[in-house]
């Protein structure tokens, strides 16, 4: 549902999830979690990567596959867009790549009328190794290729978002390639390893040199394939200030985006003006 703050601010939400191998159960949980960020006023509600299926194994997102336009969980996001009257930002599910042994990763985004109006494919495969956890996502992801960008208007005022997803966070060329945006939207499944010394770090920095509000959404806890991830859902300002979090478990984050602190912040410090390269 549309909310009634002042035309330039926006009310933003994200999902954090323990998502389970049971896709059925993590669609009633995304879509609780959803009705109730709604309820609360939330223009736009953001979920978790892999927020349908957290499998057993690697492979059994490759088995739940859709092809891009076409499928259960696609048309149920649209329908759960459509009903609570928001835009719905789903990051991410496994859609059919060109390698029938792989998906791609992919977050899509959703208008109140249950359109679908935004793609992003995961640029960046995560792969990182330790003597008690491994994870390569190439061997069953397709890296994408293509920067996204999301556009909306909400009460006659426009809002620019980058896309990108967990791993994506570690790269700062692709936020500069995305140019000047008001918020970028980070869904994330960060293993507790890494998150709990570069999780935070990243996200406000991502914020400060973009001069932008940044929004993560992401897995929280200890799952039934036994991986823990760090969760820490939150909404940062563009200043790096923390305006929301959760540190682990099911739930929402909220907050406002809001136009006149984008502009504050930029005209007092003008660092994107001052760009060389």
């Amino acid at each position: 549902m549309i909310s009634s703050i002042s035309t330039t601010a926006l009310k933003v939400a994200s999902i954090q999830m323990v998502s389970t191998p049971v896709l059925k159960d993590n669609m009633a949980t995304a879509t609780m979690l959803i009705k109730a960020a709604a309820e609360d006023g939330a223009n736009l509600v953001v979920l978790p990567e892999y927020f349908c299926l957290m499998g057993l194994k690697d492979n059994d997102k490759v088995h739940a596959r859709e092809a891009f336009g076409n499928g259960p969980i696609q048309e149920e996001l649209a329908a759960i867009a459509k009903r609570n009257e928001i835009y719905l930002v789903a990051g991410t599910i496994p859609l059919e790549a060109k390698d029938p042994n792989k998906v791609l990763n992919t977050m899509l985004a959703f208008n109140p009328d249950g359109q679908r109006i935004g793609r992003y494919d995961k640029i960046h495969l995560f792969g990182f190794q330790t003597s008690t956890e491994r994870y390569q996502e190439s061997e069953t992801i397709e890296a994408g290729n293509e920067p996204g960008i999301l556009k909306i208007s909400v009460n006659g005022q426009d809002w620019t978002f980058g896309l990108s997803i967990c791993y994506d966070l570690r790269f700062p060329e692709l936020y500069r390639a995305l140019g000047q945006v008001d918020c970028h939207i980070i869904p994330a499944a960060f293993t507790y390893t890494t998150g709990k010394d570069h999780w935070e770090i990243l996200l406000r920095a991502r914020a400060i040199e973009n001069q932008c509000y940044v929004l993560a959404s992401a897995q929280g806890g200890k799952h039934q394939n036994q991986r823990r991830t760090w969760g820490h859902s939150m909404l940062i300002d563009p200043w790096g200030s923390i305006l929301a979090d959760l540190p682990e478990g099911e739930g929402f984050i909220s907050g406002v985006l809001s136009k006149d602190k984008l502009n504050e912040v930029r005209s007092k410090l003008p660092a994107l003006a001052h760009r060389k390269l």
